[in-house]
C-alpha cells in the first residue's frame, strides 16, 4: 500500500503554494509510489478564518497598513495569543478533520500557519491521531508557524531552531532541510549566463526590485534611489500578482531603458543569479532564495507586523540589510554592490524535508 501525504497549503501567496509544490516534487522523486495531495486549508476552513487571513489583507496590505501591527501583535501577544489560538480552532477544526477524513492520510504536512496551530492543539487534544509535521519558511516571528502538539518542525534557516524550540519545547523535532523552495536554486548558475537568458545587459550593475507576490512597498521609491547610482545598468522591478503596480509602474516609467517592470515570475531563480542586489519588502522566501544564489538582499518598503521581528532579525545575524528610508536604502545598495556576491556554502549537505515527512508516515 502506497504512502498518502496530506499537503495543507493556503491561497494567499506563493509564500505557501510555492513550498507546497516543491515538497510534492521531492516526496515524488524519493518514494515515486508516494500519494500526495496539495489542499488549500482556508477553503475548508470556514468564511471567518478565510477572510481573515485572506480577504483583510487585500486591503491592510494597501491601504491601512498600521492595522496589519495590530493583527500582528494581538496574533502573538501573550494576552491575546490563547484567545486567537482557541477561536481559530473553533472556527477551523470542523472543515479540516472533513478534509482529513476525506483524503485518509498517513501524515499530513502544513505549510501555513493558521492550519498548523489548528493541528498542533487537536493533536494534543487527542482529537487528531495522525503525524503531524510544519514546514516553516519564515526566518523569525515563529510563534504562530510553530505549535505544541506538532510531531516535527522543519525549518528553511537554521538560525530558526532556537527560536522553533522556545516554543514548543527544548527537546522538539526540529530540522534545517531543503526542499521548500524551486529545485533550481540547488543547481548552480553562472549570472553571466542567467543575464543572457534574461536579455539583461552583459555590464553594468543589476538591482532587482520585489514587492513579493502582493506586490507591496515603495517599490518606486526603491527604483528611483537605484537609477541614481551610475554603476547600476538596468533596474529590474518585480510586481507579482498585483496587476495595478504592474501598470502604474510600467506607466511611470516608460522610455526609461534601465527600468524594466515585469509581473509574476516562474523563473526567480534566472532574476537572483543575474542580479547583483535584491531590495525586497516581505521577507520569507524571496530573501532566503536570494542567499542560496548569493545575492545580497536589502528588506525595505514596508517593514508591518512580522516584518519588524524578520527586519531585527536580519540585522541580528547579518542574513541581509534593513533600511528605514530611501536615504539608508541608497547606502545599502551601494554597499551591497560594493561587497558583491555571497557565500552559498551554508546550505550545502541539508537533508530532504521530505526524508522527515516519508520518516513520519512510516513511523504512524
Amino acid at each position: 500500500m502506497s504512502t498518502r501525504v496530506l499537503i495543507l497549503s493556503a491561497s494567499v501567496g506563493e509564500g505557501h503554494d510555492l513550498p507546497a509544490r516543491t515538497l510534492a516534487a521531492q516526496l515524488r522523486e524519493e518514494r515515486p509510489s508516494v500519494e500526495v495531495s496539495i489542499e488549500d486549508s482556508l477553503a475548508v476552513m470556514g468564511r471567518t478564518v478565510g477572510f481573515l487571513s485572506e480577504g483583510a489583507p487585500r486591503v491592510v496590505f494597501y491601504r491601512f497598513e498600521w492595522a496589519w501591527d495590530v493583527g500582528f501583535w494581538l496574533a502573538t501577544a501573550a494576552p491575546t495569543r490563547e484567545l486567537a489560538q482557541r477561536l481559530l480552532t473553533h472556527f477551523g477544526a470542523p472543515g479540516l478533520l472533513g478534509l482529513i477524513e476525506r483524503h485518509d492520510p498517513d501524515v499530513i504536512v502544513s505549510v501555513y500557519p493558521g492550519a498548523t496551530e489548528v493541528l498542533g492543539r487537536l493533536r494534543r487534544t487527542g482529537r487528531l491521531g495522525l503525524p503531524v509535521v510544519a514546514a516553516i519558511t519564515d526566518l523569525a516571528a515563529l510563534h504562530y508557524w510553530a505549535s505544541r502538539g506538532v510531531d516535527v518542525h522543519l525549518v528553511t534557516h537554521v538560525e530558526s531552531i532556537e527560536e522553533v524550540r522556545a516554543i514548543v519545547g527544548p527537546d522538539a523535532p526540529v530540522h534545517c532541510v531543503h526542499g521548500l523552495t524551486d529545485a533550481a536554486f540547488g543547481v548552480p548558475r553562472l549570472q553571466d549566463a542567467a543575464r543572457s537568458t534574461l536579455r539583461l545587459p552583459a555590464a553594468g550593475k543589476v538591482v532587482l526590485v520585489s514587492g513579493g507576490g502582493w506586490g507591496v512597498g515603495d517599490m518606486q521609491g526603491a527604483v528611483a534611489e537605484a537609477l541614481t547610482i551610475p554603476t547600476v545598468a538596468q533596474v529590474v522591478c518585480l510586481c507579482g500578482r498585483n496587476e495595478g503596480l504592474l501598470g502604474e509602474l510600467r506607466a511611470r516609467f516608460v522610455g526609461d531603458p534601465r527600468v524594466r517592470v515585469e509581473g509574476f515570475t516562474e523563473v526567480m531563480s534566472e532574476w537572483l543569479a543575474a542580479g547583483d542586489v535584491l531590495v525586497h519588502s516581505t521577507g520569507g522566501l524571496t530573501v532566503l532564495e536570494a542567499l542560496m544564489r548569493g545575492c545580497p538582499a536589502i528588506s525595505y518598503g514596508w517593514g508591518r507586523g512580522h516584518l519588524r521581528v524578520h527586519n531585527a532579525a536580519y540585522r541580528r545575524l547579518g542574513i541581509a540589510q534593513v533600511a528605514g528610508n530611501r536615504r539608508e536604502l541608497r547606502v545599502a545598495v551601494e554597499r551591497a554592490l560594493a561587497q558583491g556576491r555571497t557565500d552559498v556554502g551554508s546550505f550545502d549537505g541539508l537533508p530532504s524535508a521530505a526524508s522527515f515527512v516519508l520518516a513520519a508516515a512510516d513511523a504512524g
